[in-house]
């Protein structure tokens, strides 16, 4: 990735986390690559989860694909892949998932992302989360990047959701 665009959200609670995801679930197009980042417990999955309700518009039961690696969300306008690759022990154990179709057609969100080596697209979306608060609260900061194809989604995020 050359030349980052970097948008920066604070939020300090788990209804900010959920803005933040729904703004950019408006945004998502077939093919686009999200890779998270971040500790466990940094809210990866709670980020995915309410990312996926907002596509759905209701509070629909998104469980962590921890153990089965990942879970399928069908929505009108692309097919939803939710990877949890932190059991992979190989990046081309990826392959068997049907990753490379997934990139291709639908919209892939990867935890774990680092663990797909050298088949994680160049062009996807780096959100890395991390603790923003003391004591375990639920204050987070999102710091997202993306080559020039995410500049004017990243802009409209911006405009959404305001600078930090």
């Amino acid at each position: 990735m050359t030349d980052p665009e970097i948008y920066r959200f604070r939020g300090a609670s788990l209804a900010d986390t959920s803005r933040l995801a729904a703004a950019l679930a408006g945004l998502l197009q077939p093919g686009d690559v999200i890779a998270l980042d971040g500790t466990l417990g940094a809210g990866k999955t709670a980020f995915v989860r309410a990312l996926i309700q907002a596509l759905a518009g209701q509070d629909i039961d998104v469980p962590s694909p921890t153990f089965n690696l990942l879970l399928v969300y069908d929505f009108a306008d692309f097919t939803l892949y939710h990877y949890d690759l932190y059991r992979l022990e190989s990046p081309d154990d990826a392959l068997e998932l049907d990753i490379d179709e997934a990139f291709d057609n639908g919209v892939s969100l990867i935890e774990w992302p680092d663990r797909l080596g050298r088949y994680l697209p160049p062009d996807h979306l780096r959100i890395t989360i991390t603790l923003a608060g003391e004591g375990g609260g639920e204050a987070r900061l999102f710091v997202l990047a993306g080559d020039s194809r995410w500049r004017r989604r990243l802009l409209l995020l911006e405009e959404m959701l305001g600078a930090q």
